[in-house]
């Protein structure tokens, strides 16, 4: 298993499936006055506003909806600033346990933030936020008339997928144990992101990756539904760290997330809200 990828400021996103060895002597900077605002407590200044960096650690699949909450959240408490580290939720997971200095995790399943709260790192109970569903992604104009999961088996197609300790390939094997279907990929990715961009440079005819990737993509490629998705929907836990450098920022970035303004945003993104 590979660890995350070094944390990122809010202008600049992980690069997919780049999971390396994190510097774990990172300090995140943390003040020490509470807030009473509408998202929670927070380390701030005097006059109790909130202030200092808070880190996120996300799904690969959260990086555009995240990154676009992060600049909403700093925009509405100046004196804050959101890193996040995107990747594989299995490598953030480990990262975390092995000490990684974090404020928050959100992860693309249950089970890989069971990692963390088995751990005993995680503070209080982690919440799903929203859901997420696969899709085919194939080339733009679909030239391989893919229309089904059992099209991916066709010996001549180059297909990926996620490794199946990620969520999201944990989800594509749940679908086609649901279609009682074989695949052996080209590939299997360490996260969404590194899958779908194979298909992006055609490296690949199709991967199985989310709704919300796929959206994110834009015309880069072309989804394709199945019904079988409706078998492997993802649940999304978002949780604070137990040691969390700047807690009260923290509570507020979660609160944000699950905030109508954060549900929109994550909906606009393809995700499925409550």
């Amino acid at each position: 298993m590979t660890r995350p990828a070094p944390r990122t400021r809010l202008s600049r996103s992980a690069g997919a499936g780049a999971a390396v060895l994190l510097v774990l002597g990172a300090a995140t900077a943390c003040s020490s006055s509470a807030d009473g605002d509408e998202a929670g407590s927070g380390s701030g200044s005097a006059s109790g506003k909130l202030s200092g960096t808070v880190t996120v650690f996300a799904a690969a699949s959260l990086t555009e909806s995240f990154t676009t909450l992060g600049e909403r959240f700093e925009k509405a408490h100046p004196g804050t600033e959101v890193t996040f580290n995107f990747g594989g939720s299995d490598s953030l997971a480990a990262g975390i346990t092995s000490g990684a200095p974090a404020d928050v995790f959100a992860s693309a399943s249950p089970k890989t933030m069971k990692i963390v709260t088995d751990a005993g790192d995680a503070a209080g109970t982690p919440a799903t936020f929203v859901r997420n569903q696969l899709e085919i992604a194939t080339l733009p104009g679909n030239p391989d008339s893919i229309s089904s999961l059992k099209d991916l088996t066709d010996s001549k197609l180059k297909v990926v997928l996620c490794d199946k300790e990620v969520p999201c390939g944990a989800a594509a094997q749940t679908a086609l144990d649901a279609a009682g279907l074989k695949l052996t990929p080209v590939s299997y990715e360490q996260d969404v992101k590194s899958a779908l961009t194979k298909v992006r440079l055609k490296e690949a005819d199709a991967a199985l990756v989310y709704k919300t990737d796929v959206h994110a993509a834009g015309d880069k490629v072309e989804g394709v539904d199945f019904p079988e998705a409706a078998e492997a929907v993802n649940d999304y836990p978002i949780a604070l760290l137990k040691d969390a450098p700047n807690a009260g920022v923290a509570e507020a970035f979660i609160a944000y997330v699950r905030s109508d303004e954060g549900q929109r945003v994550l909906a606009d993104a393809g995700f499925l809200t409550s």
